[in-house]
């Protein structure tokens, strides 16, 4: 009998359910604002949007700037490519930025030589807070049969997140990073809520969604462990023996 009268009171709620949904209407549930801005998407995927920020077209470093002097950027510029000058040392955009999605491209020469991190070492790094390498470094490096510390390979967030494939391309040919960064935020000294990254790395997706554990910490744990706001991205000129490794189309849309 117990049973029964559950069973009854199931099916009366089924049919106060389905009364509900017949006498509901389709613009109930749809939405008209706010209505999503106009944007102009590239003719290919790697092509700058409509509302992008182009950071670097081929022509010159006008949006960038030596981080140690905050003087012009000296690295060389030719036949639309960037390419590092290791004694000048890292770069930086003149903007800071929160939240964005980023596009940048970046190609070891085919004539690379070293081993492991010595080979074609750099970093996109998506949020510089100080000078040298202070901030949250994406790896670039030749990874393409070339053995390392995986979380130090390219499509890694260095010393903290592997990477879920190697999709890295042979020297001499491009690859590609498509980023969507959640810059941390704070309350007081005291993270709030950690930054997010999200990595597509020549088409693959090979960091998902994940939660930094703070900024890059060469030796020793990483921690969040000072308030920053909005900050620059920075491109690293790394010390190893190498041939430079140069870059191109880099762009970037707030979020």
């Amino acid at each position: 009998m117990k049973h029964q009268l559950i069973f009854t009171a199931l099916l009366s709620v089924s049919f106060l359910a389905a009364n509900a949904q017949q006498g509901a209407k389709p613009e109930d549930t749809e939405k008209w604002e706010p209505v999503p801005k106009v944007v102009v998407a590239g003719k290919t995927t790697s092509d700058a949007p409509s509302d992008a920020i182009v950071l670097f077209d081929g022509k010159n470093l006008d949006e960038w700037v030596d981080v140690a002097s905050g003087a012009a950027a000296k690295w060389d510029v030719k036949d639309d490519v960037l390419t590092v000058n290791k004694a000048t040392g890292n770069i930086q955009t003149k903007k800071s930025f929160g939240s964005y999605q980023l596009h940048i491209e970046w190609k070891v020469p085919a004539n690379i030589s070293g081993t492991g991190q010595a080979r074609g070492n750099s970093g996109v790094f998506l949020a510089s807070i100080g000078k040298g390498d202070l901030g949250y470094e994406l790896q670039v490096l030749d990874s393409y049969n070339n053995k390392t510390y995986v979380n130090g390979m390219a499509g890694s967030i260095y010393k903290q997140f592997i990477p879920l494939a190697n999709p890295t391309k042979a020297p001499g040919v491009w690859n590609v990073y498509d980023v969507i960064w959640t810059a941390p935020t704070f309350d007081g000294d005291k993270v709030k809520t950690p930054a997010r990254v999200t990595v597509l790395f020549n088409g693959v997706l090979v960091e998902n969604n994940i939660e930094l554990l703070g900024p890059t910490q060469y030796i020793g744990a990483p921690g969040y462990r000072a308030a920053h706001g909005p900050a620059p991205i920075k491109l690293q000129a790394h010390g190893d023996k190498s041939e430079p490794l140069s870059f191109r189309n880099i762009w970037v849309r707030e979020l």
